[in-house]
């Protein structure tokens, strides 16, 4: 008996010093909290300073980015964009954003919480302006479309770096009615092009965005509060640090022509919306601002290169510029394209493939020219049509997508410029 207790006092003895910390185990307690109490503070300093970020964004836009506002215009401010709402549209007259650098470090997804805006005193549009949603007996959600996107007028991609502000974009303040094809293809290529140069240039944008509105468009008849149906959209942009400018007008339909296409002025723009931008800046560097239309400045440098598909109306009978050409894919027709070689490549196999318009891996328009017929050629094609603008003869077939033509001789090749 007097064992078993003696063993019984040497187990709660045992146990006892291992239940007490050890002198490493609250070194390690000691860190610990040490590490939690960092992360915690961390925490605050990076929500105050997005708060701080989004506080100068409200700044900007209130001392210089906003448009001249005219009798009848209340500007709505949200955390980092602002707008005038159109009740008789249903949608923004324009809505003005900062695209910051902060973008490229920007990991916060699509929130998708549309939902209407709460600061337009008149109501803005609403969920049934684009769609009527009912739930089915399964529980589950049955959607009958109008044929038309909730198009962004200022992208989420832009906020992605605040939650906040990103859940913002989601008011239908900031939407418009937009095609599919248009607000997925084209209007999205505008918004990454001014993303891409925010991240290679480091700069920071001020963005200008909205419909072309008047009194005779269209309306989506089926919506409660029927919006009007943009035919055209305008973003203007403007980079204060390198005092570059430049703006876009794109139609809400399939855009056949490449996005540098669409450039035009800022106050070409301004004519076109009677809209005044950029009030705020000294009269002479608005003036010179709002006149530029300098594309290679807004391009990335695969991209430099490249040139607008020609004028259609500038060439001959029976002659298409790049973009037309695509209309008489596999029609097996012969027709004439005419534009300027700006990339070339000779194969490891011998041939040779010249770029139009646009350079690869962006191509609109190629021609071929295997190796048994480069023997049919004076001069070597990649070389000496290099820079130069072309017409080319023959039929146009589908090369992996892009339209293309296979040229047996140099005779089907006629030198513009």
């Amino acid at each position: 008996m007097l064992s078993r207790s003696v063993g019984f006092f040497f187990c709660v003895l045992f146990a006892g010093s291992i239940a007490a910390q050890s002198p490493t185990q609250q070194r390690i307690d000691e860190l610990q909290q040490r590490i939690d109490s960092t992360q915690l503070s961390e925490a605050g300093m990076t929500a105050e300073m997005e708060a701080l970020k989004l506080q100068r964004i409200r700044e900007e836009l209130q001392s210089w980015v906003k448009p001249e506002l005219v009798p009848g215009d209340e500007m709505i401010m949200h955390s980092a964009m602002c707008l005038v709402y159109s009740e008789p549209h249903e949608q923004a007259k324009w809505v003005a954003h900062i695209i910051t650098t902060d973008v490229a470090d920007g990991r916060i997804g699509r929130s998708n919480d549309f939902r209407p805006d709460p600061k337009v005193s008149t109501g803005s549009a609403v969920e049934a302006d684009y769609f009527i949603k009912s739930k089915q007996d399964d529980g589950k959600y049955k959607y009958d479309g109008f044929g038309y996107d909730r198009g962004h007028l200022a992208p989420s991609a832009d906020f992605r770096w605040s939650a906040t502000a990103l859940s913002e974009s989601y008011f239908y303040s900031n939407m418009s009615p937009q095609l599919p094809v248009f607000n997925r293809q084209s209007w999205a290529k505008v918004e990454d092009m001014l993303r891409s140069y925010v991240d290679s240039r480091g700069a920071e944008l001020a963005v200008v965005t909205g419909p072309v509105l008047n009194a005779n468009l269209p309306k989506v008849e089926r919506g409660v509060n029927k919006p009007s149906i943009p035919a055209y959209y305008f973003k203007v942009a403007l980079d204060p640090q390198n005092k570059r400018a430049i703006a876009f007008v794109m139609p809400n339909a399939k855009c056949e022509y490449p996005t540098e296409h669409y450039t035009v002025t800022i106050d070409s723009v301004e004519k076109l919306t009677g809209i005044d931008f950029f009030p705020a800046l000294d009269d002479a560097l608005e003036d010179s601002l709002e006149a530029l239309r300098v594309v290679k400045d807004w391009v990335g440098v695969k991209e430099q290169q490249d040139v607008a598909p020609l004028d259609p109306t500038s060439l001959p009978r029976n002659h298409f510029n790049t973009v037309q050409a695509a209309l008489y894919k596999g029609q097996n027709e012969r027709i004439t394209v005419c534009g300027t070689v700006v990339s070339t490549k000779l194969s490891a196999k011998g041939n040779v493939f010249l770029n139009l318009d646009k350079a690869f891996p962006n191509q609109i328009f190629t021609v071929t020219i295997f190796k048994d017929r480069k023997g049919n050629f004076s001069y070597a094609p990649e070389k000496e049509l290099m820079g130069k603008t072309i017409c080319v003869e023959g039929k146009v077939s589908d090369f992996n997508g892009t339209p293309s033509m296979v040229l047996e001789n140099e005779k089907a090749v006629k030198v513009l410029k």
